[in-house]
């Protein structure tokens, strides 16, 4: 069965966690900005015939330039310029959580020096706000990471943030083939920071006005039931509602893919094809307690997909 991905600890006695036990649910649509720590190659192209890898690897991300630290694009470029001797620069480079020092060849064409090298310093997409702890004001989203999509890495946070995003379509999801939300986005309306990005989900801390402060309670794995719930999501705009879904499995000792679900809503499926990307982060909510999150739809069947536990996303945020 195929599955797709849909596109912040202090050490106390007895591992007591700080998350609080009524928290906001969301369903917001957000736009997302993270700039990784440092500027990601995501691919080779050929100088003079010949790619010019000198050692270097998809993946890789380069922090400096003859110990110079580079944030962007175009400081990477200055740098470069700035640095040559006898066409060649040294760099730093982080591979697997490993710094590696290169000596890199440049080639000069055009009465320019080229690189050979395709890169990236940031990403930029949507999502969904899970939810809001309004003592901490630390919020998850997402339920899931975000990776580069050339390299399939993680993205190293250096900064980032979330900020405000409409939704202005949907395309379908059809059997085989994931939909998406389409969104026009407002970078300068900014919600909050992104200082964590982990496999269960973004964190940071949510700095704009809390749209409302009704809160749920956090609904804890063992009292979860097979059966009728909701997810709270945006299929138009900026106007969050609830749509049915169905319980039918619960994994408690799966990591993510705790809570097995499937779409009863005939105005989701009529609008969306069933989940679709940036539909991630999408609270569940049963018996009025929020249980988890959206975090995949199966291929196979669109209307069908896996959810995490909000407790895990919780944990995850206050460590």
């Amino acid at each position: 069965m195929k599955k797709y991905i849909l596109f912040l600890i202090l050490l106390i006695p007895f591992n007591v966690l700080a998350y609080s036990n009524y928290i906001i649910p969301s369903g917001k649509t957000l736009g997302i900005e993270i700039k990784n720590d440092g500027i990601i190659i995501i691919g080779f192209y050929k100088v003079q015939n010949r790619f010019n890898k000198n050692n270097l690897k998809v993946g890789d991300s380069i922090i400096k330039v003859n110990n110079n630290y580079v944030n962007s694009i175009e400081e990477l470029v200055s740098s470069i310029e700035d640095n040559v001797i006898n066409n060649r620069v040294h760099l730093t480079i982080k591979r697997n959580n490993k710094v590696h020092e290169i000596t890199f060849e440049l080639m000069f064409m055009d009465n320019m020096y080229k690189t050979g090298l395709y890169v990236k310093d940031s990403v930029t997409g949507i999502g969904t706000l899970t939810y809001i702890d309004p003592e901490t004001r630390i919020y998850g989203a997402l339920g899931h990471e975000i990776i580069e999509s050339n390299t399939g890495k993680l993205i190293e946070v250096k900064t980032g943030k979330i900020f405000k995003s409409s939704v202005t379509k949907i395309d379908r999801s059809n059997i085989g083939v994931a939909g998406t939300k389409n969104a026009k986005f407002y970078s300068n309306t900014i919600y909050g920071s992104v200082t964590k990005n982990t496999n269960k989900g973004i964190y940071g801390i949510y700095t704009d006005e809390i749209d409302s402060f009704e809160t749920l309670e956090v609904g804890l794995p063992k009292n979860l039931k097979i059966g009728p719930a909701y997810i709270y999501t945006v299929l138009d705009k900026e106007e969050v509602n609830a749509y049915e879904i169905y319980i039918n499995k619960i994994e408690e000792v799966n990591d993510k893919k705790n809570i097995h679900f499937k779409i009863i809503s005939d105005e989701l499926i009529k609008k969306a094809g069933g989940i679709v990307q940036g539909m991630s982060g999408s609270p569940i909510i049963q018996d009025n307690k929020i249980y988890g999150a959206v975090t995949h739809v199966i291929l196979d069947n669109p209307t069908t997909g896996y959810g995490i536990f909000i407790t895990t996303m919780l944990k995850e945020g206050e460590r």
